[in-house]
């Protein structure tokens, strides 16, 4: 354990224990995980609760026992997305053959198979099962289907089983499966946009008209802040630029906080140079032109009027051709009529490669909701995204856009 303290030291894992014999190995695991310097949570399985006891393991974890989707206190907090994206690293142990067809056919029936569905963590399965279940050929497809999709594998180790068979099926060892899970916390992930640098703006400026009030419009940075998981899940270096939101910073992310436009276009000229930059923040169009130094009063009978100044165009200004500008620039459009019209001769005008486009009138609820529908406007035409999530439609897009660079990589050598 000695050798592996430093690598989970201050790490949180997910472990998500499976039904059979091979759950009492994993009151064993969270303890060295604990004694590494780990935080453990634990989701039990209803299968692993015949086994271990979820008081077994909050007493080894110091941490509830999570066993129920349907818990209402904590899926009201989006229980299922927290769990799965707090964590470094989810470890499946024992994984059986039921938890692994789950995982390789994207079921989400339970609250084990909704985290690993919606995980955006490396995963780790210790596969735990009968011989004759692990050769079987459904085993084996489902397998090699994880595998591809990048999950990865400790053990399973071979010799007797409870059931009386010796072979290939008993679960690693504990002490195995924490050198597993340091060896992979001190692996740099790669993936395609590795070496990239990926620059985001996000969620609304804000303006300000005196020393209390202030211009501004009702963008909760959702969006910016998924596209910017996203591109950090693809191995991205990410600089998220963000004007004043009600979201948590993301591990891993470089985090620029700012205000105003003004503010805002400094900091993504101090970024530069970047590979990609998506403009998904709504920055206020005007300001005004000069702040009072003291609180505008309102007097009875008497009108106010403001003098406003166009605030910068910073997608117009990043999109200019030059040295500094980014491979691809990809701007966001967000319009309550004519949306795909606009969102053409907003490309246009402001030089950008793609335009992301939806139509946020209330009747929506896309602006500060969680799900969006786009239109990607490119030169090549338009594509009409069905309704997603955000952090979806942020995956699909960054992936696109990994792959539009790969493409220009390959026609230039």
């Amino acid at each position: 354990m000695t050798r592996s303290k430093t690598k989970v030291q201050g790490k949180r894992i997910l472990l998500i224990v499976g039904g059979g014999i091979a759950a009492y190995k994993a009151l064993e695991l969270v303890r060295r995980l604990k004694e590494g310097g780990a935080s453990v949570r634990v989701i039990l399985t209803k299968g692993g609760a015949e086994f271990v006891t979820p008081l077994s393991f909050s007493v080894l974890s110091e941490e509830k026992t999570f066993t129920d989707l349907f818990d209402l206190k904590e899926e009201a907090e989006i229980g299922h997305i927290r769990l799965s994206r707090e964590a470094d690293h989810v470890v499946v142990a024992p994984a059986t053959a039921d938890l692994l067809a789950k995982m390789a056919t994207g079921t989400a029936s339970d609250l084990a198979s909704t985290v690993l569905l919606a995980t955006d963590k490396r995963v780790l399965v210790a596969p735990a099962m009968n011989v004759r279940m692990w050769q079987h050929p459904a085993t084996r497809r489902n397998v090699t289907t994880l595998r591809a999709d990048g999950i990865h594998f400790v053990g399973p180790d071979e010799g007797e089983m409870a059931c009386g068979e010796f072979g290939p099926g008993r679960m690693a060892e504990p002490e195995a499966i924490v050198s597993a899970i340091a060896r992979l916390l001190s692996e740099k992930q790669k993936g395609p946009l590795t070496g990239r640098h990926v620059l985001i703006t996000s969620g609304p400026t804000h303006e300000p008209l005196d020393p209390v009030r202030y211009i501004a419009n009702r963008s909760s940075g959702k969006q910016g802040h998924a596209l910017a998981r996203a591109a950090l899940a693809l191995g991205a270096r990410v600089t998220l630029v963000s004007g004043p939101v009600n979201l948590p910073n993301i591990r891993g992310v470089n985090a620029v906080k700012v205000e105003t436009a003004q503010e805002m276009l400094d900091a993504v000229l101090d970024a530069l140079p970047a590979d990609i930059a998506l403009c998904a923040a709504a920055v206020a169009d005007w300001r005004a032109s000069a702040e009072a130094a003291q609180k505008l009063k309102k007097e009875r009978g008497a009108d106010v009027s403001l003098s406003l100044a166009q605030n910068p165009d910073i997608l117009a200004t990043i999109a200019i051709p030059g040295p500094q500008r980014p491979e691809l620039v990809i701007g966001f459009a967000a319009e309550t009529r004519n949306v795909v019209d606009h969102a053409r001769a907003k490309r246009r005008a402001k030089g950008a490669d793609w335009i992301v486009a939806n139509d946020v009138s209330a009747a929506t609820g896309i602006m500060g909701g969680d799900r969006t529908q786009v239109h990607l406007v490119t030169g090549a035409g338009v594509e009409d995204w069905p309704a997603m999530s955000k952090d979806e439609m942020a995956a699909r897009l960054l992936a696109r856009a990994a792959e539009s660079l790969s493409s220009v990589r390959s026609a230039a050598e």
